[in-house]
């Protein structure tokens, strides 16, 4: 179910929608407003870390990129589960609009890494940013079967959000994210990742398989876009 709230009244007459209309030509950060809204505790993975092993250095790795952890050990499976798993679950949500299809498309993501590479991770580059395209992947992968899914929606079928997404998204995130909603997918990838997940133009074109150019072009038609639904949803 999509998560579209508009208060009465029209979503640009909120504080949280005017503050849009102002903050995303002064490339205001998604990650900073969203991450303010509470956090949905992960559940531990199946098994917890080996004993002794220091795990400091490993989630520094993956917070920080390759070239900045030369001489760290390789990180695990748990490890990245650990440093990754929620940042991961709140950017699906502003892909496929369903903290519970946002769980799956993680889960997804972490088994495709697991038949892949195993628990070691030795031979894995850049384990976060192998794991962000696999979740990107699975969040198109969901989008695509939604669209043959969901041409027909049956009237008693309510469109309203969980009380567990409301936890994750506060009301003028949801606003955010119906508007997200009505960009093009592209348009939407580019914008998470860029302002929501603060990845670099050159980290999105890795991502999504662009060139540079491309995702700055489409960061901007996006950021266009997205102002004039939140525009249009005030009227």
């Amino acid at each position: 179910m999509r998560l579209a709230f508009v208060p009465p009244g029209g979503a640009a007459h909120t504080p949280a929608a005017r503050g849009w209309l102002r903050l995303v030509r002064g490339g205001f950060r998604l990650a900073r407003w969203s991450r303010a809204a509470p956090p949905v505790t992960p559940e531990s993975p199946p098994h917890g870390p080996p004993a002794g092993r220091d795990h400091t250095q490993p989630r520094l790795r993956m917070l920080r990129g390759p070239d900045e952890a030369d001489g760290e050990p390789p990180p695990s499976l748990d490890d990245l589960y650990r440093a990754r798993r929620l940042d991961m679950v709140r950017m699906a949500v502003f892909l496929v609009d369903d903290r519970h299809t946002a769980e799956d498309v993680v889960q997804d993501a972490f088994a495709a890494v697991f038949r892949r590479y195993g628990t070691a991770l030795d031979d894995l580059h850049d384990a976060a940013a192998y794991l962000r395209t696999a979740v990107v992947n699975a969040a198109r992968s969901v989008l695509r079967r939604r669209r043959t899914s969901r041409t027909y929606t049956p009237p008693h079928e309510a469109d309203q959000a969980p009380v567990d997404e409301a936890v994750l998204l506060a009301e003028e995130h949801r606003e955010v994210l119906a508007a997200l909603g009505r960009l093009t997918s592209r348009q939407r990838e580019v914008l998470v990742l860029r302002y929501w997940s603060e990845l670099s133009e050159a980290e999105i074109a890795d991502t999504l398989g662009l060139s540079r150019g491309t995702v700055k072009s489409t960061a901007s038609r996006a950021l266009d876009a997205l102002e004039k639904v939140l525009e249009e949803e005030g009227r």
